[in-house]
């Protein structure tokens, strides 16, 4: 079978590594892939932006490319499983319908409502005035929430009034029309992705995300600067919890607002102190860098998950196998990231890496004549395992120590939340 990935990310990397290892998968192309979805066998790049569907159909025609996976939100929320589809291609993401879980903050607070999912108390604004007024009678800290797409950095979570209220004019003068205020939650945060054919929904092992540019959790929101997985953080108890009150609810709200969700669903949860899972936002694709952490350790071949969905048969899918331990993704950024930052540097010794035992997925690099250069803020994912977390961190760390490129950048603490305990 001949796939094809859409995006260019650390995900879609992910994606077209764990596909290329099913036994069923021959050949793997990626619209526009990076460098390092370039270098990996039997797989192509193919320069068609995400949002070209009519060349991505060509594509699909031409090669004889049985199933499409859409990594990033972009595409999906701009109908590419719906357009694909009307012309008999499988695809493995939501309709545009069903991409608003995560396009529109506000439509997902309301399925919430509706559904009963616990969920922070939250208001929806159209205009500054009212948006500040609201958050000078909240007080903070508070949380301001652009309601459309914003690559992650859309979310501001305001320690103080003043902080709250620059936000609602900066996300207002980045031509955002409807802002989500919500209350702050406190707990620690955890990413459960779910795979669904529509009828049924089956969650992965959970994750645990680290948002914040700084050490300690502290700094501008990013796409995410590391992650891992499983996360102690969620029992067998609390992920029923979550599976009942939280995946199942979710699916069923969709069925009755007359959507037929094939794909990720994506709960990122704040366990609060009194050990209670509440939504922070549902996204409706894998998360970066979730995934690579989470299939690192899938023992169960990728495309067969993905056919079962698009084939409305995933209850009939044995039950999903991994393996033991431990997978930590730290993510290598360029300097300035989430601000500012220069592309085209020379990326050094992923080779040297790589010998440690770790799988570096790239994010945002290009292959020019042979060399990588650095093309994006976060570069790269440096990924490995280990029985335990400590060891998976150690093993992860000394392989990001032989990897150089100018200004680098990486968090020194992924995992700090769960070690600390």
């Amino acid at each position: 079978m001949k796939v094809l990935v859409v995006g260019n990310g650390g995900r879609e990397h992910a994606l077209a590594w764990k596909l290329l290892q099913s036994p069923t998968v021959e050949k793997v192309f990626c619209t526009p892939g990076n460098g390092g979805t370039a270098l990996l066998e039997n797989c192509e790049n193919v320069p068609i932006p995400v949002d070209d569907f009519a060349s991505m159909k060509q594509l699909v025609q031409e090669k004889g490319i049985e199933l499409v996976v859409v990594g990033p939100e972009l595409p999906l929320s701009l109908g590419i499983a719906d357009y694909l589809q009307s012309h008999g291609v499988k695809v493995f993401g939501p309709s545009r319908k069903g991409a608003y879980l995560e396009a529109s903050k506000s439509w997902a607070k309301e399925l919430m409502r509706k559904a009963g999912i616990p969920t922070a108390s939250s208001a929806v604004f159209t205009d500054r005035e009212s948006a500040k007024a609201y958050i000078r009678q909240q007080g903070a800290p508070i949380v301001v929430k652009a309601d459309g797409l914003a690559a992650g950095k859309g979310v501001v979570v305001a320690k103080t009034e003043t902080e709250a209220l620059a936000a609602v004019d900066h996300l207002f003068d980045q031509q955002f029309s409807k802002l989500v205020i919500e209350e702050f939650l406190t707990g620690q945060e955890v990413s459960v992705l779910a795979v669904t054919d529509g009828n049924t929904i089956v969650p992965l092992i959970p994750s645990q995300d680290h948002k914040q540019i700084g050490e300690g959790d502290t700094g501008a929101n990013t796409g995410g600067m590391g992650a891992y997985a499983p996360t102690p953080i969620l029992d067998e108890k609390l992920s029923r919890r979550v599976y009942e009150e939280i995946l199942q609810p979710a699916l069923t709200q969709l069925q009755k607002d007359n959507i037929d969700y094939v794909g990720v669903i994506y709960a990122g949860l704040m366990i609060t102190p009194e050990g209670n899972p509440k939504v922070l936002e549902f996204n409706c694709r894998f998360g970066d860098p979730e995934t690579q952490a989470v299939l690192s350790l899938l023992k169960t071949p990728l495309a067969d998950i993905f056919l079962a969905c698009t084939e409305k048969r995933l209850a009939l899918l044995p039950p999903l196998q991994w393996e033991e331990g431990f997978a930590v993704c730290v993510i290598l950024a360029a300097g300035g990231y989430p601000g500012s930052y220069r592309k085209g540097d020379v990326i050094t010794g992923i080779d040297l890496a790589e010998k440690e035992g770790v799988m570096v997925f790239h994010a945002g690099t290009k292959l020019v004549d042979g060399q990588l250069l650095t093309d994006g803020g976060r570069v790269l994912g440096v990924t490995g395992k280990g029985n335990t977390l400590q060891q998976a961190i150690d093993l992860t760390y000394r392989a990001v120590a032989k990897i150089h490129f100018p200004d680098m950048y990486y968090r020194r603490d992924i995992g700090h939340r769960v070690l600390s305990r």
